[in-house]
């Protein structure tokens, strides 16, 4: 636990140094609700609704971090650390590099909690958004939809060739989750087309099960959101075991 511990200290100061997931995970959800937070205020979300726009999208709001942490730092860190030959060198020292990518993933964890903290205080206290459901499901809504997202960025980082190749795939994923999984477009302003295309991404089913459990719309999309994640992460977590390269 002590080689973990400092190993995560060292990691994680490094990567704060690095700045992208500090701009990225924490501080660009942070203006996103800035922004719609002038334009919307405490208005409700729709005619005769009784929550607040702010209160529909907190769910989403949560995972532009998730997005930028599991789909382009994961996969970006994972794979420079192969290229570099770190993980190889890793694997002759007392830390195993198994180690190392479980400390990784654990950064990963924490800028996505500093940013759910950041933006649920910035929300209470300043449009006073409040949940009308469990914080129960909804810290687990939120974790399901963690560990599905930083599956995808495991596998992605363990099997591209290099870091350009990660970069690549990575940002095929990134952005059309980004802007079209309802993280900063909202979905119901969509198209009915599209909101069924884009169903599709694990990110979206998250989205959904975040909101419903944050506004106490009790097991709406449970049914589907939630085998849809589990049955993602086992996939993604299956292919990076089988297929990840050390070097």
């Amino acid at each position: 636990m002590r080689s973990f511990a400092t190993l995560l200290q060292v990691e994680l100061k490094l990567n704060i140094r690095n700045m992208n997931m500090v701009i990225f995970a924490v501080l660009m959800p942070l203006a996103v609700m800035i922004v719609l937070g002038v334009i919307y205020g405490t208005d409700a979300a729709s005619a005769g609704a009784d929550y607040t726009f702010m209160e529909q999208s907190f769910g989403a709001l949560c995972t532009i971090s998730i997005c930028a942490g599991g789909l382009m730092g994961l996969p970006l860190v994972v794979s420079e650390y192969r290229e570099r030959r770190i993980l190889k060198r890793f694997r002759v020292t007392p830390v195993s590099p198994l180690k190392l990518l479980a400390v990784e993933l654990v950064i990963y964890v924490i800028y996505c909690l500093v940013s759910l903290v950041t933006l649920a205080v910035s929300a209470a206290l300043v449009w006073h958004v409040r949940m009308d459901g469990s914080w129960l499901a909804f810290a687990g809504s939120w974790a399901l939809t963690v560990v599905s997202t930083l599956s995808i960025g495991m596998m992605v980082g363990g099997v591209a060739s290099n870091t350009k190749s990660a970069s690549v795939i990575a940002s095929m994923l990134y952005f059309p989750m980004l802007v079209f999984s309802g993280a900063t477009l909202p979905l119901e302003v969509m198209p009915a087309l599209m909101q069924k295309v884009v169903g599709v991404f694990p990110l979206t089913q998250g989205i959904q099960l975040m909101k419903a459990t944050f506004l106490g719309a009790g097991e709406t999309g449970a049914m589907t959101a939630v085998p849809v994640m589990v049955i993602v992460t086992i996939i993604c977590t299956a292919v990076a075991v089988k297929f990840f390269r050390w070097e």
